[in-house]
C-alpha cells in the first residue's frame, strides 16, 4: 500500500470512528454528564473508558473470542440485561448529581477520584452495551479481514440514504488506526464543546445531568426489556 493510499485509508477510518462515536446514546450521556459537572478531563477520561472497552473487544476479535458470543445468545442477553441494570443505576446517580449541582450552584469536584469514577462507569457500560457488542460481532470482525465496508451506511437514521457513498477496503492497519483516531477526536472535542457551553450558560450543567439521566434510564429500560424477552421468552 502506498503512502497516499494509506493516508486516505486512515482518513476514512477517522470518519468511520467519528460516525460510530458521535450518535446520541448511553456512552455520550455519561461523557456529557462528567464533562459539564466535573470538567473536560473527567469527560475525556470517561471517553477513554468507552474506547478502552472497544480496544478490549478488538483484542478479543483478534483472538477469535468475540466469535463465541455470536452463537451464545443467552450470554449476550445476560450481558445486555446487566448493562440495562447498570444504566438504571447510573441514571439514579445522574439525577442526584443534577439535584446537587442545581441546589449548590457549583459544579461537582474535578478530582482524580471523579475522573476514575467516570472511566470505570463508561468502561463497564461499554462492555455490556449491545450496540458495541453487535458492532464487534459483525462490522468489527469484518474490519480485520480483507474485503470492503460501506462506512456511511452505519450512520443512524440517514445511513440508508448514504449507503454506497463511501466504501473502503478492510483488513488494513491504517483503517483500524483511523477508526480509533476518530474516536479520540470525538472524546477530545465533545467534552471541550460541552465545557465551553457550560461556562456561558449557568443552568447548562444540571440540565445536561438531567438529560443524561433520562437517556440512561431510557436505554436501561429498553435493554432490560430486550434481555428479559430473550431469557424468559415473553
Amino acid at each position: 500500500m502506498s503512502v497516499a493510499t494509506a493516508a486516505g485509508t486512515f482518513a476514512v477510518g477517522v470518519v468511520f470512528g467519528l460516525a460510530l462515536a458521535a450518535p446520541p446514546g448511553p456512552m455520550n450521556a455519561v461523557i456529557a454528564e462528567e464533562s459539564v459537572l466535573r470538567g473536560w478531563l473527567a469527560g475525556f477520561t470517561a471517553g477513554l473508558g468507552a474506547m478502552t472497552a472497544d480496544l478490549v473487544f478488538f483484542v478479543l476479535s483478534l483472538a477469535g473470542a468475540v466469535a463465541f458470543l455470536e452463537g451464545a445468545e443467552t450470554v449476550r442477553a445476560a450481558m445486555v440485561g446487566v448493562g440495562g441494570l447498570l444504566m438504571l443505576y447510573f441514571a439514579v446517580g445522574a439525577v442526584a448529581d443534577a439535584r446537587e449541582d442545581f441546589l449548590s450552584g457549583e459544579p461537582g469536584p474535578d478530582s482524580d477520584d471523579a475522573d476514575a469514577r467516570g472511566f470505570t462507569k463508561a468502561f463497564v457500560l461499554a462492555l455490556t452495551n449491545p450496540y458495541q457488542i453487535l458492532f464487534w460481532l459483525t462490522v468489527g470482525v469484518g474490519l480485520l479481514e480483507p474485503g470492503t465496508v460501506d462506512v456511511l451506511s452505519y450512520l443512524p437514521v440517514v445511513g440508508a440514504d448514504l449507503a454506497g457513498a463511501l466504501v473502503v477496503r478492510t483488513g488494513s492497519p491504517a483503517l483500524l488506526a483511523g477508526l480509533f483516531g476518530g474516536i479520540v477526536v470525538w472524546i477530545t472535542g465533545f467534552p471541550a464543546t460541552l465545557v465551553s457551553i457550560g461556562r456561558r450558560v449557568d443552568a447548562f450543567a444540571p440540565a445536561a445531568a438531567a438529560a443524561s439521566a433520562l437517556v440512561l434510564a431510557g436505554f436501561g429500560v429498553a435493554f432490560c426489556w430486550t434481555a428479559a424477552r430473550t431469557l424468559v421468552g415473553f
